[in-house]
């Protein structure tokens, strides 16, 4: 038997496409239902998330210009990356929130889902939503859904992590960049 610490893992930020430490150093503890610390996120400072803005803003036209297919695509891969890590993210779910395993899976499942069914939403939302209005005049007026730009998610805590998923798919079908 060893005397030696666990190292625990720091989970970076994400910011612009890339994983960064916090500008201030600083990080939160997570800790599983014992209280044992199982891992360590950043703590962002201002200066990150003015930083986090200024990406949002700046990835904001890139996101906005692909096409509904592609976007659709880019979350079916996140659908995949998930069902790739399934048990990594029901194992998360039971130590920290405690889940039971059938909870965890469930959760991990129906998050799954739900990024598949915003994917394949992303090309068509803009057929339900739009219309053609009625006017009274020799013209046609349309109505075609728009992105509105950056976009704040703050998800509640229960369930964790189908509510960030429901929470950031929304906005990223629709064309928006997030700020989660």
């Amino acid at each position: 038997m060893s005397d030696r610490l666990t190292v625990s893992k720091t989970h970076k930020l994400y910011i612009g496409g890339a994983f960064v430490r916090s500008e201030s150093g600083a990080s939160i503890g997570v800790e599983d239902r014992s209280g044992s610390i199982v891992a360590h996120l950043c703590r962002a400072s201002r200066k990150d998330f003015r930083e986090c803005v200024e990406k949002a803003i700046e990835g904001f036209d890139r996101w906005q210009a692909l096409t509904p297919y592609n976007r659709g695509q880019v979350l079916y891969r996140m659908a995949e990356m998930l069902e790739g890590k399934a048990d990594e993210f029901a194992q998360a779910l039971i130590e920290t929130c405690g889940s039971t395993p059938a909870q965890a899976r469930n959760e991990v499942a129906t998050s799954i889902d739900r990024l598949v069914g915003f994917a394949g939403w992303a090309d068509k939302f803009q057929q339900v939503i739009g219309c053609h209005n009625p006017v009274a005049g020799p013209y046609y007026n349309f109505t075609i859904p728009q992105a509105i730009g950056v976009t704040g998610v703050v998800a509640p805590n229960e369930p964790p992590l189908l509510a960030l998923v429901t929470m950031i798919a929304s906005p990223l079908t629709c064309g928006n960049s997030i700020i989660a």
